[in-house]
């Protein structure tokens, strides 16, 4: 029995040795002939290292990866990949790409390329891996047009090589994910009872292992574009060519959770680049600044030093901590099989709230500059885009609430429905709705500045909608609907309800991007930090103000002072009354405030006292406020 086990253990440890060993040895003479090179990174703006650190020694990888497994393969004569129709051909074909792949980072990080020339290089390296080395998602979908799964496989390698290319920014961060995402697909392998496609899993986990013993912060090589990019490469083409039919988790689904941070990093990436390269454009007129392939200081990692104050160890160690979660609900996903789902809808869950919060920080705030720099914009043709754009928005969105009251009322009242009531009841009511507020000329309203006026409109509207609908399915031939004078009510007031929560919509996501904006300001330096005494209309203009300059705000409220001590604790529009005027001068010391605007009408002498009371702490005053003035 242990002479049975020894043998089964031993190709494994000898090729995570072998490669391990040989990794240790080559870094160091790597790391020495790249400095002799030049290929060293130097402190700058965007990167973290302090000191010059020689880049490209991701190569002692793929020299002591490769060579260590291909030595055991021609030493053992066991196959070199395990997976339908893989053969010895596919490993030495794959290597041979691999080694492509890792001279064009090499390329990169000696000449700096283009980066399109660079994209170029991928992208022929993963139709090479498509066609000549047959690898695709053929085997797991055998129905697949050839023409779907080449771009989804030139999709998958192009997107893994980026993914890593990108997230490789702290010290060990791309290597230490690599070796969780090589550990969790070797699992994969291993559940599904597949042991000896895993023996390229070990060499190349023992490769990441010896490289981030030089890596590791405080590092003293980078893995560089050769490393980090032979690193992707073979992570996406390790699942195609282990993949069998109908094993979607091992192909698919356990690979894309152990890339999810790289993976996420980089769809940020490109968004964020994205939004702020029309930003630009339309700002600046700078139409070659900005773009996708423009580096910038706001990946994962950047911000996660940012926010917490950690370390580059402890930063790496916090997306190592999501990288492994992640890894762990795929390998007990694919454990439980069908029993997954609600362990999925966890993760889902769990992972959506760290996205949104992620992206409010940035991606978020950066689309609410872009749109509210088109919506605010002075030129006359955008205004009109706008304007043209918006009505079709209102419609869509007033149709999709009127169906979806239609069908909350029916089950609010019980209403037994067949498919005849259904495929009448239904347009009936939601087209006479809407032909009413198309009547009342609800459309043609300015709803940001809507008064009591015009939501009496739109209620009428939604009342002798609900009305004439009612009467038509009342006496269509075909439908019987019992409690017609219940369904009319109700439909009246909810989607008269739903309607308002349409228009208000705007201003709430105005407020939101209010909100992002001063979560981002509160650490930004340079920030004016404002107190506003008054809490009325014209503390709400004030502040409408500040929501409409969210691209170019640089002041933030930080609380309200008002006289009446009955609001005092009370928030008013999201902010708090923080005490009355003669509490100023405290209040100022505790929220670090460097001025204090006036918003209410308060008479001369008045004046003077408030300016004696804040005029010992220093603060900026100022007063805002309506003015009558006579043009002669």
């Amino acid at each position: 029995m242990i002479e049975t086990l020894l043998r089964k253990v031993v190709p494994y440890a000898v090729v995570f040795l072998g490669s391990l060993v040989l990794t240790l040895v080559l870094t160091p003479l790597v790391r020495e002939l790249n400095r002799r090179l030049g290929m060293v990174d130097r402190p700058d703006p965007r990167r973290i290292n302090k000191v010059p650190i020689p880049r490209g020694g991701g190569i002692a990888i793929v020299l002591g990866v490769l060579a260590s497994y291909s030595i055991f393969v021609l030493v053992s004569d066991r196959p070199a990949l395990q997976g339908d129709g893989m053969t010895d051909a596919t490993y030495w074909r794959l290597a041979a790409l691999g080694c492509s792949v890792a001279a064009l980072g090499l390329a990169d990080d000696r000449f700096n390329l283009n980066p399109k020339l660079k994209l170029l290089g991928q992208i022929a390296v993963a139709l090479l891996a498509w066609g000549w080395v047959d690898l695709g998602f053929h085997r797991l979908w055998p129905s697949i047009p050839r023409w779907v799964d080449c771009g989804v496989t030139v999709f998958w390698i192009v997107g893994a090589v980026n993914a890593f290319n990108l997230i490789d920014g702290l010290d060990g961060l791309a290597t230490g994910l690599a070796l969780i995402a090589t550990l969790g697909m070797a699992g994969t392998l291993f559940l599904i009872e597949n042991p000896q496609a895993t023996l390229f899993y070990f060499a190349f986990a023992g490769g990441l292992v010896g490289f981030l013993r030089y890596n590791y912060h405080p590092a003293s090589v980078f893995l560089g574009d050769s490393g980090s990019m032979f690193i992707g490469f073979t992570i996406a083409v390790l699942p195609l060519a282990s993949q069998t039919p109908n094993s979607f988790l091992v192909s698919v689904g356990v690979p894309l959770l152990a890339m999810g941070v790289p993976i996420f990093d980089t769809s940020l990436a490109i968004l964020r680049r994205s939004i702020r390269h029309l930003i630009r454009r339309r700002d600046e007129d700078e139409t070659g600044n900005g773009r996708v392939m423009t580096a910038d200081s706001d990946h994962l990692h950047h911000r996660i030093l940012r926010a917490m104050g950690l370390n580059q160890r402890k930063a790496a160690w916090v997306l190592y901590a999501f990288a492994a979660f992640l890894v762990a609900v795929g390998l007990v996903g694919m454990a439980l099989r069908s029993r997954a789902a609600g362990l999925w809808l966890f993760a889902v869950a769990a992972a959506s709230v760290v996205i949104f919060k992620d992206m409010a920080r940035i991606e978020l705030f950066d689309a609410g500059r872009l749109l509210n720099s088109v919506a605010h914009s002075r030129d006359s043709d955008a205004r009109r885009r706008w304007a043209r754009m918006t009505v079709p928005f209102y419609l869509a969105f007033d149709i999709a609430a009127l169906i979806a009251v239609f069908f909350v009322c029916a089950w609010a009242l019980n209403v037994p429905g067949g498919r005849a009531w259904l495929r009448v009841a239904l347009p009936v009511r939601v087209i006479a709705v809407f032909a009413c507020l198309v009547f009342f000329r609800t459309y043609r309203t300015v709803w940001s500045r809507a008064m009591v006026s015009n939501y009496v409109r739109l209620l009428l509207a939604c009342v002798f909608g609900s009305a004439f609908g009612s009467i038509a399915v009342y006496y269509a031939p075909t439908v019987c609907e019992p409690g017609v004078a219940a369904m009319t009510i109700a439909y009246a007031s909810t989607s008269f309800i739903a309607l308002v929560g349409v228009r208000v919509f705007r201003g709430v996501v105005r407020d939101v991007f209010y909100a992002i904006d001063c979560s981002r300001l509160k650490s930004r330096p340079g920030v004016s930090r404002v107190l506003v005494y008054g809490s009325g209309l014209r503390y709400r203009a004030f502040r409408r103000e500040l929501v409409r300059r969210t691209s170019a705000n640089d002041r933030m409220i930080v609380g309200l002072l008002d006289d009446d001590i009955l609001l005092r604790g009370h928030y008013i529009g999201g902010i708090q009354v923080m005490g009355t005027i003669n509490q100023a001068p405290e209040i100022i010391r505790k929220t670090g405030a460097d001025s204090v605007v006036i918003a209410c009408d308060i008479p001369d002498d008045w004046l003077s006292v408030v300016r004696k009371i804040l005029e010992p702490t220093g603060v900026r005053i100022v007063h805002f406020g309506f003015y009558e003035k006579e043009i002669r």
